[in-house]
């Protein structure tokens, strides 16, 4: 009898789980529609302008059009991939929603592009090959947009699976793949090639000593002694001033490089006006928010560094939207630039402001869209993220670059970016596990199955960065060139027998 009462109730509970299992598969299905269907429109607006413009070419006109179709589809994946690495920290640790950040790094992005940009652009991807006389004109706009697509294939693919890549490296790799394609190895410069593959390990590590370096800082000098109010009046508007100095020097020689080049001594003297006025400003600020502050605890004191955080994370997306919109349109511009009066291959090319146009409202449209994802990787899912961590995440990336920069150390600041947060998380497990390897199960038997169960929650309470991000964003940043490469020499090969 018991059992004839169950059965319908069964029945109906497995229909209320179809029902809603259904309905989660219609809702996941339009969040990747809408999106998609968004992208699709404004590559479609790309190709019915600009073929509207370049008619006159007669056939060649066919060429420009699907440059810029796949320029913007460069665009929309670099904002979708790259930008996560900006914004993700402050997402990570509650200082920012998705929605702010998006909008934030939206505007941003696009100021970078359109005002600091620059109006020239190095079309031979930082000198990876060197083309002069080695392919012709038609061979070079075959091998520039064979490239550009590799790339955005190769960046679509990696934010599919969840793993932020540099966007650089992205289409170097494919001008590499493509010119070793049209015209044989020796077009190949190694030297540069060998700078890029050193950046693999450089730009990671660097960035994560830097940001471990810095949250052990706050840790010792704010959070460790008894009273963390009158630490944080002394400490904390030196470090938002030592910020305003190294994003001085940063925008300086970075963000601001293509519109505006100072001498050694310039920067400099910029950074130091930075750090004076930042901590004269910073010190009544941060003792007007200490006094609302009444209690010692760490979680209310964390809100003090949200700010500098925020005006950090801007920045660098300014910095990124002027220096990174040349990976969408340096092809691109390369392509036109072959359609002018002279029919030449050259080093560098001017922009056109349509162009620009395409490579900044592209980014911002697939950060977006699509940019969500690896925010969610890049600040929640490698590491717990708290309000000073991201601060020294942000910090450590104009940190990194600098250093590098004046060292002539060749970096990726996506590969800085998350290596910061692996720096975080691997301080966190040293520092709040001193006795990991002692207490590590399986170096002897427990006596009790209660002891083994409390140390298996051990185990994984002390492991507070995800391994499996560890191994897969590596893989993806060490087959980024070899795999654009060879999608790249893939699509010149089929483009050349069409």
């Amino acid at each position: 009898m018991s059992d004839t009462v169950k059965k319908p109730e069964n029945r109906y509970v497995n229909d209320l789980r179809r029902y809603g299992f259904t309905q989660d598969q219609v809702i996941g299905i339009r969040r990747l529609i809408v999106p998609v269907g968004l992208a699709a429109v404004f590559l479609a607006a790309i190709a019915f302008l600009v073929g509207g413009s370049y008619t006159s070419l007669s056939e060649d006109w066919l060429i420009v059009v699907a440059a810029a179709v796949v320029g913007g589809y460069m665009a929309l994946n670099i904002g979708a991939n790259d930008v996560a690495n900006n914004m993700g920290p402050a997402v990570g640790g509650k200082v920012l929603t998705v929605f702010s950040a998006i909008a934030i790094a939206a505007v941003c992005e696009s100021a970078g592009a359109l005002l600091a940009g620059g109006d020239v652009v190095n079309t031979i991807a930082k000198g990876i090959i060197v083309p002069s006389g080695a392919v012709t004109v038609g061979e070079f706009q075959t091998l520039m947009l064979s490239a550009l697509f590799a790339a955005a294939l190769w960046i679509n693919l990696a934010t599919m699976l969840s793993a932020p890549v540099s966007t650089t490296h992205s289409i170097v790799g494919g001008v590499l793949g493509a010119g070793v394609a049209a015209a044989g190895i020796d077009l190949v410069n190694w030297v540069t090639m060998s700078q890029i593959a050193a950046s693999w390990v450089i730009s990671p590590v660097f960035g994560a000593i830097v940001s471990a370096a810095l949250l052990y800082l706050i840790k010792v000098k704010i959070f460790n002694p008894k009273d963390r109010r009158q630490a944080c009046t002394t400490w904390v508007p030196l470090l938002i001033a030592v910020m305003a100095a190294a994003f001085a020097a940063y925008m300086a020689m970075k963000g601001l490089k293509k519109v505006w080049k100072p001498s050694g001594v310039e920067i400099v003297l910029f950074s130091a006006a930075a750090f004076g006025i930042a901590w004269f400003l910073a010190r009544p600020f941060i003792a007007r928010r200490i006094m609302n502050i009444q209690s010692n605890r760490k979680k209310d004191l964390y809100k003090l560094f949200d700010v500098p955080l925020i005006i950090g994370a801007a920045l660098l997306s300014f910095a990124h939207g002027a220096n990174d919109v040349a990976n969408a349109v340096g092809p691109l511009a390369a392509i036109v630039s072959t359609f002018g009066e002279t029919t030449t291959i050259a080093e560098k090319v001017s922009i056109p402001l349509w162009i620009m146009v395409v490579g900044a409202f592209g980014i911002s449209l697939g950060l977006g869209l699509f940019g969500p994802k690896l925010i969610s990787v890049v600040g929640e899912k490698i590491t717990r993220l708290n309000s000073p961590r991201a601060y020294c995440v942000a910090l450590s990336a104009a940190i990194t670059v600098l250093i590098a920069t004046t060292l002539g150390l060749p970096v990726s600041s996506t590969h800085i970016a998350v290596g910061a947060v692996f720096g975080i998380g691997f301080l966190r497990e040293i520092t709040e596990n001193p006795n990991k390897r002692k207490l590590r199960p399986g170096h002897m038997l427990n006596a009790t199955s209660e002891d083994a169960f409390n140390s298996r929650n051990l185990r994984k309470h002390r492991l507070l960065v995800r391994r499996r991000y560890v191994f897969s964003i590596a893989a993806a940043w060490v087959i980024t060139v070899p795999a654009s490469a060879g999608l790249a020499a893939l699509i010149y090969t089929v483009l050349q027998t069409l």
